[in-house]
């Protein structure tokens, strides 16, 4: 097998809400906040081994993958074989500052993923509920000069929708989506370039050198106000403003992408398993939310099941 040109390490965050330790700690904290329960509801943290199936697809269509992070808050996959020197489990506290723990807010943790010790300069992000659905090469998400290649949906009237909903319909955006619309003012300030175009969700490129200056320079009092962020908020910073800085810098490539090629499964709805068959793309996310059911989840292990029945080299 020829070698890759470069090493790319891959990046996950991932919590088992279902651990009545991680349970006792999490209701502890909620119990001294009124936040809204739909910012952090069961859907963020149940555990339906998303990862597990995950794994599963980056061993059968990434093997080349040179090692993989896993961030956790002093937790592990009970079934994840950790004596496979491709696997590096990750605690929040080997990188997160103090004022930060505890943490139940994934948008924080991964200001901080550029800290994870003997990364790569050339990384993957991953959420645990995104899977690769075809093989891939590390010139998918990298140019021949080494940039990410980042994916983007078209959304060319966003930022004119967005003010209309909420300053005449008066209907407020979602978490995730003020957290975007934040992360591209930010980036408009800066450079005076407003990226209309939304994060594809699912499995993202980046450079180490540039996150870091990102957070540590570019946007230092920015993502220094969140840290004291534990839950979700309104007020965060979504990782994607590092790629809207990577576009606005020249240090990216981007790439428009529709459901052919990145499927985003609400796992609540059924028609959507039927689309993302029909569509075969190269990625896709199943989502978990305030909407989904524990037969929800149930459907949708069943799915993943089916899609990636055999075990990886990283299960015991």
């Amino acid at each position: 097998m020829e070698k890759n040109p470069i090493e790319v390490d891959l990046v996950y965050l991932w919590v088992n809400g279902n651990d009545p330790q991680w349970q006792a700690k999490y209701n502890a904290f909620i119990g001294k906040t009124t936040k809204d329960l739909s910012l952090n509801c069961k859907g963020r943290y149940a555990d339906n081994d998303e990862l597990k199936y995950s794994l599963r697809s980056i061993s059968l269509y990434a093997p080349w993958v040179h090692k993989i992070f896993i961030v956790t808050d002093n937790q592990i996959p009970e079934w994840l074989d950790t004596t496979n020197p491709k696997i590096q489990i990750v605690d929040h506290k080997d990188i997160m500052p103090e004022e930060s723990l505890p943490c139940f807010n994934s948008s924080l943790i991964e200001h901080f993923l550029y800290k994870i010790p003997g990364l790569a300069e050339h990384f993957l992000f991953s959420n645990d509920d995104m899977y690769l659905n075809k093989p891939v090469t590390p010139i998918d998400f990298f140019t021949s000069e080494g940039l990410p290649i980042i994916r983007l949906t078209r959304k060319p009237l966003r930022k004119i929708r967005w003010f209309i909903r909420e300053n005449i319909l008066k209907k407020p955006l979602k978490n995730h989506r003020k957290m975007i619309d934040h992360s591209t003012r930010i980036v408009e300030k800066l450079y005076g370039i407003y990226y209309t175009g939304l994060p594809h969700h699912n499995i993202d490129a980046y450079l180490k050198s540039d996150y870091q200056k990102g957070v540590e320079v570019t946007l230092r009092d920015e993502c220094a106000a969140n840290n004291k962020n534990h839950l979700r908020s309104n007020g965060d910073i979504h990782r994607s403003v590092l790629s809207y800085l990577s576009l606005a810098e020249k240090r990216g490539v981007r790439r428009y992408v529709n459901g052919k090629e990145s499927f985003y499964v609400n796992i609540q709805k059924k028609k959507d398993y039927q689309k993302l068959e029909e569509n075969y793309p190269l990625f896709f996310c199943m989502n978990d939310s305030e909407d989904a059911t524990d037969d929800d989840r149930k459907t949708a292990k069943e799915f993943l099941e089916k899609k990636f029945p055999q075990k990886s080299e990283f299960e015991k």
